[in-house]
C-alpha cells in the first residue's frame, strides 16, 4: 500500500488496492473451524447479531457497579432472519463474570432517531453514558427507507433492577454527522449496489489524546474521462473508513475529517471499523462480505485489517492481503460481524452465529428457503469468541472461547500454541473445555448454566 494516496477529492489517505486484495485466500491460521448449531442460546426468543461492549474513553471494557454491558442489534426470533434489519432494536445485556448474561431490556425508550437503529458503539465516561448508533431510515417516511446518519443517545443512566441492571431515561437523541458530498458520498450520489454512512465507533488515541469517531462510508468515485464500461463499474465499489474529530474531546461535538482509508475498485462495504492498539501499533479492523468485492476480485465473508504506526496512517494490509479471519469453506456464512478487543497478550474476536447450516455461493439463495427453514439455518446468537495472535503486520488464530465469553480484565486464558494449528483448524492437543469438538474452549459446560440467564 502506498504511504499516501491522493483521491479524486484531493485529500490524501491510505488505500486498499486491487493487487493486495487479489491475493486473498484461505490459509492455515485464518480459517475458523466449523461451529455447527449453538449448544447454548441464552436468549432463544431473540435474534441477536451485531454486538459491542461498553468501553471507557481509553478503550477498556467498562464496568458499572460490577456489571459489564453489551449492546446488540436484536429482533423477535419469530421473524424471518432476512427481515431482522428492518426492525432492528438495540438491546442491552449485562454480566458480572463475562460468562452468564442477563437481558437488561431495550437500550432506549422508543424515542430513538430513524425508523430503526443499526450498529454503533457505547462510551462510559465519568459516569455518563453515550450510545452512538446508526439512525436508519427517514423518521417521517411511511415506507421503509435506507437513509443513514450517525446519531447518539445520551442522558440515560444505569440503574439496579431485579437480578441485574437496566437502563433508565430520559434519553436525548441528536444527529451528529451526515455525509458532506465531498469527502463522503451522499445517498443521491451513490451508484453502487448499496449505500453506507453508519457504524460510529468512538476512539481516543492513547498517544495524542485526540478523540475520533470512526464510521463506514463511501467516497465519491464518479466516472472518469476515458473510463470504459468495466472501469466505470469497478468504481461503483468505493467503500471507505471515515473519521470525525472532536477538537475539545466532547463526546457530542464532531467535525468531519478526510477518510483514513478507501477501497475504491476493491470493495463497497467496510463495515464496523474499529481500532485496537497493540504494542504501540494501530490495528484497524473492518468486516466485509463476499458479494461486496469489486468485479475481478474474490474474497470471503471475513474480518479484514490494516496496521499503522500512527492513527492517521499510512496503513498497510495485515498478512499482505488484509484478510484476518474467515469462515471455513464448507460453512462460508456461519459467522459475521467480528469485533476485536485486546486481552492480555492476545486480541479476542467477538462475533455472531449467522447462517451456520448453509454452503451456497451467495446468501441470495437463502431466500429460496421457507421462513422456518431460514430460522433453522440461522444462529441468531453470539458465536465462539476467537483468539488472535498479533505480531507486527501478521496475525494467526490461536483458539477459541465459548460463545458469549468475555473474560474479565485480569483473567488468564488457557494455553494455546499456534504451531499446533497446521491446517487452520483447532487441534485436540490445545482443547481444555471441549464444548465443541472443533474448538479450544474454556467456558462453562451446559450443566453450569443452571442459574437463570434472563
Amino acid at each position: 500500500m502506498e504511504d499516501t494516496f491522493a483521491g479524486d477529492d484531493g485529500w490524501s489517505r491510505s488505500r486498499w488496492n486491487r493487487e493486495q486484495a487479489g491475493e486473498i485466500e484461505r490459509r492455515p491460521g485464518n480459517v475458523a473451524p466449523v461451529s455447527g448449531p449453538p449448544e447454548v442460546d441464552p436468549f432463544p426468543d431473540l435474534h441477536v447479531w451485531d454486538t459491542w461492549l461498553l468501553r471507557d474513553r481509553h478503550g477498556e471494557v467498562a464496568e458499572v457497579d460490577g456489571w459489564r454491558l453489551a449492546f446488540s442489534l436484536t429482533a423477535d426470533a419469530d421473524l424471518s432472519p432476512g427481515t431482522r434489519h428492518d426492525v432492528a432494536e438495540i438491546r442491552c445485556f449485562c454480566s458480572r463474570d463475562g460468562v452468564r448474561w442477563r437481558d437488561a431490556g431495550p437500550a432506549f425508550d422508543g424515542d430513538a432517531l430513524g425508523q430503526r437503529q443499526w450498529a454503533g458503539s457505547a462510551l462510559y465516561d465519568d459516569g455518563s453514558l453515550y450510545l452512538y448508533y446508526t439512525a436508519a431510515g427517514r423518521d417521517e417516511a411511511e415506507e421503509l427507507t435506507y437513509t443513514q446518519r450517525i446519531a447518539v443517545g445520551h442522558g440515560g443512566t444505569v440503574v439496579e433492577a431485579e437480578g441485574g441492571i437496566a437502563l433508565d431515561g430520559p434519553w436525548s437523541h441528536e444527529t451528529l454527522l451526515e455525509p458532506d458530498g465531498e469527502r463522503y458520498e451522499t445517498e443521491a450520489q451513490s451508484r453502487g449496489m448499496t449505500y453506507t454512512f453508519r457504524d460510529p465507533w468512538f476512539f481516543e488515541d492513547p498517544a495524542t489524546g485526540e478523540t475520533h469517531l470512526l464510521f463506514e462510508a463511501n467516497v465519491p468515485a464518479p466516472e472518469l474521462e476515458g473510463d470504459d464500461t468495466e472501469a466505470s463499474h469497478r468504481r461503483e465499489f468505493n467503500g471507505c473508513i471515515g473519521v470525525a474529530r472532536s477538537e475539545s474531546g466532547d463526546p457530542l461535538s464532531w467535525e468531519l475529517r478526510p477518510p483514513l482509508l478507501d477501497a475504491v475498485e476493491v470493495n463497497q462495504e467496510l463495515e464496523r471499523p474499529h481500532v485496537v492498539v497493540v504494542d504501540g501499533r494501530y490495528y484497524l479492523f473492518v468486516c466485509t462480505h463476499a458479494h461486496t468485492f469489486a468485479p475481478g476480485l474474490t474474497g470471503p465473508d471475513g474480518l479484514y485489517g490494516f496496521v499503522a504506526d500512527a492513527f492517521e496512517g499510512p496503513y498497510c494490509p495485515l498478512n499482505g492481503t488484509g484478510l484476518v479471519t474467515t469462515n471455513p469453506e464448507e460453512a462460508p456464512f456461519q459467522a459475521y460481524s467480528w469485533m476485536a478487543f485486546a486481552h492480555d497478550e492476545e486480541v479476542l474476536l467477538q462475533n455472531f452465529l449467522n447462517y451456520y447450516d448453509f454452503a451456497g455461493e451467495s446468501l441470495d439463495a437463502i431466500a429460496e428457503f421457507s421462513e422456518s427453514e431460514q430460522r433453522e439455518r440461522f444462529g441468531g446468537t453470539l458465536a465462539p469468541t476467537l483468539r488472535l495472535g498479533v505480531d507486527r503486520d501478521e496475525t494467526q488464530l490461536l483458539g477459541a472461547l465459548d460463545a458469549w465469553r468475555i473474560p474479565t480484565p485480569n483473567e488468564s486464558l488457557p494455553s494455546a500454541d499456534e504451531s499446533e494449528l497446521p491446517s487452520g483448524d483447532f487441534d485436540d492437543t490445545i482443547r481444555e473445555g471441549g464444548a465443541r469438538d472443533e474448538y479450544d474452549t474454556d467456558g462453562p459446560s451446559d450443566s453450569e448454566y443452571d442459574e437463570p440467564l434472563t
